[in-house]
């Protein structure tokens, strides 16, 4: 089987690494904050990261769900946790449990059901939360959202020693704020979650685009995905300034992609624009294993 290619960028000052092909595969990481947004096929290089983010049940996303959880058990790694719409929980624990009768042993696993705005916290100061996106099936997109401590403008020009007093009085002098790193908008229509702060704000948006041919116009809107023509609105939208394209298909090519959104595009909206499958991202797939070592071949009625 041809390896497949991952894409590794860094985009907003975070690195991306994954592969997207509508129909076929998505699995996108974010190994700074330990996530998986979907999960593919599940590529080995990957499994390592410990929360998988399943923002939908279709097959391209969610056919590695099962292998996940069997490898990291397979390499003495801990459970893995996977969050995902409520609907689709139980069918994941039947799943497991399918495969673990195949496999003749169980692999551990931590599924956490979520509702639109429920949140998980991945670790001190870092939550994702999970918001509602429109597609053809139980969906959620997921933000990764940082919490940290600024101190009120009331107290700047305090000395450090003054500070400390305050502190040691109960004096709050400072307050919390929401710095959104990465928003995953997961195979969804436009739709009201582009407005949410968490989404519209976040330092990096993973959005998709799925369909460019001006006769495919009925199809996007029929499977709930994003077209071109509704690129525009959806940048009015979003004010990051970094949004990463994605589950683009192979009935269009990128030159091609890139040449629809020029025509639809103000520059400076286009310049906001990454290709996650941008050829220059992508990594050289690993070597093929090599055969084991054998000896001279038996001469007839020889045993090896």
């Amino acid at each position: 089987m041809q390896q497949r290619q991952l894409a590794k960028l860094n985009i907003g000052n975070t690195e991306i690494v994954g592969y997207s092909m509508a129909g076929e595969e998505t699995v996108i990481a974010a190994p700074e904050f330990n996530v998986l947004f979907d999960i593919g096929r599940a590529p080995h290089d990957l499994i390592n990261l410990d929360y998988l983010l399943l923002t939908h049940g279709h097959m391209d996303h969610a056919a590695g769900i099962a292998y996940y959880f069997s490898q990291r058990n397979f390499l003495g790694n801990p459970a893995g946790t996977i969050l995902l719409p409520r609907p689709l929980a139980a069918p994941v624990k039947r799943l497991l449990q399918v495969w673990g009768e195949i496999e003749g042993h169980p692999s551990p696993a931590n599924i956490i059901p979520l509702d639109p705005g429920g949140e998980h916290t991945l670790r001190r100061n870092l939550i994702v939360r999970s918001f509602a996106v429109p597609h053809g099936a139980p969906s959620l997109g997921y933000a990764i959202v940082e919490y940290r401590h600024k101190l009120r403008p009331e107290f700047a020009s305090h000395s450090g020693r003054e500070l400390a007093d305050l502190k040691r009085k109960g004096v709050e002098i400072e307050f919390n704020t929401e710095v959104p790193m990465i928003a995953y908008c997961g195979d969804a229509a436009s739709g009201d979650y582009l407005d949410l702060p968490h989404v519209s704000q976040a330092k990096v948006v993973i959005l998709e685009c799925t369909f460019f041919d001006p006769d495919h116009v009925v199809r996007a809107r029929a499977g709930k995905h994003m077209h071109a023509i509704d690129m525009p609105e959806a940048l009015r939208r979003i004010q990051s300034e970094n949004i990463l394209l994605f589950h683009q298909s192979r009935r269009t090519s990128l030159s091609m992609a890139r040449k629809v959104l020029r025509a639809l595009l103000k520059k400076d909206d286009m310049d906001r624009i990454t290709f996650l499958m941008d050829r220059k991202h992508l990594q050289a797939p690993p070597p093929a294993p090599k055969p084991a070592e054998s000896g001279p071949t038996p001469k007839p009625g020889e045993s090896k």
